[in-house]
């Protein structure tokens, strides 16, 4: 029974089409719906490849991978997990390139008026991404401090695990407000803009993308990488409110 058993699994092996070769991608949150409409226009024109995208924030994504987790294309929301892995020589610092800008926006239910950044203390409850490992809360935190507001509204701040998660909490009105990228307010169903974070008030958000050090054995990663290059991957982009240059 047993030898039968072998005979016809290896009958199924056999005569199965060859897998689709594999792509693992790892992204940062904030480009989730985006990635997902690049990654199914992508397939439609390479059928003997499956991208397999990973999103969680960049810092998360980051140590994952220094950790040992499969990818082969890494995106962050910003240059500083970037630099770490450069710095652990799991990505050359060669192959890092700029892939799209996005920037920062208040967003809350309609009704509170906040017309300048000091009016944030107003607000009872407002969320973050975890400045240790979401880029968006990074970049609210350098923004608060550099208006000298961080350590006033420091008790009112909701972490969150990453920006999306924030996002959900404004749209749900769990929250007064929530620090998000542009990109992510116009995604939301309740939740409106609130405030324009002046770009005086922190760096510009940048989203490096490179080829891991496995990633770079694979001609079908970097054929994935080409192709997030094209116009029509920029056109996917700005369509989700991402600026390409």
């Amino acid at each position: 029974m047993r030898s039968l058993l072998v005979a016809l699994l290896l009958s199924i092996l056999l005569v199965s089409p060859a897998l689709a070769a594999e792509v693992r991608l790892s992204v940062a949150a904030s480009m989730t719906d985006a990635v997902k409409e690049l990654v199914a226009t992508y397939e439609q024109k390479a059928k003997d490849v499956k991208v397999l995208p990973n999103f969680a924030s960049s810092g998360a994504l980051a140590k994952q991978i220094a950790q040992g987790a499969p990818a082969d294309l890494y995106i962050s929301a910003n240059p500083k997990w970037m630099n770490y892995l450069v710095e652990k020589n799991m990505i050359s610092a060669d192959a890092v390139q700029s892939f799209a800008y996005n920037s920062l926006v208040l967003v809350g239910q309609k009704g509170p008026v906040v017309g300048k950044l000091e009016d944030i203390l107003n607000l009872r409850r407002i969320a973050i991404g975890s400045p240790k490992s979401v880029p968006a809360g990074q970049y609210a935190q350098q923004a608060l401090q550099a208006a000298g507001l961080y350590g006033k509204v420091q008790p009112k701040l909701i972490l969150a695990k990453d920006v999306r998660q924030a996002l959900m909490y404004a749209d749900r009105g769990e929250t007064d407000g929530a620090f998000v990228y542009k990109t992510d307010a116009l995604l939301a169903q309740n939740a409106v803009i609130l405030l324009e974070v002046p770009q005086s008030l922190y760096n510009e958000v940048t989203y490096p993308i490179a080829l891991t050090a496995e990633g770079i054995k694979k001609p079908e990663a970097a054929a994935f990488l080409a192709y997030l290059k094209t116009a029509e991957a920029a056109t996917i982009l700005k369509k989700y409110g991402f600026v390409v240059r």
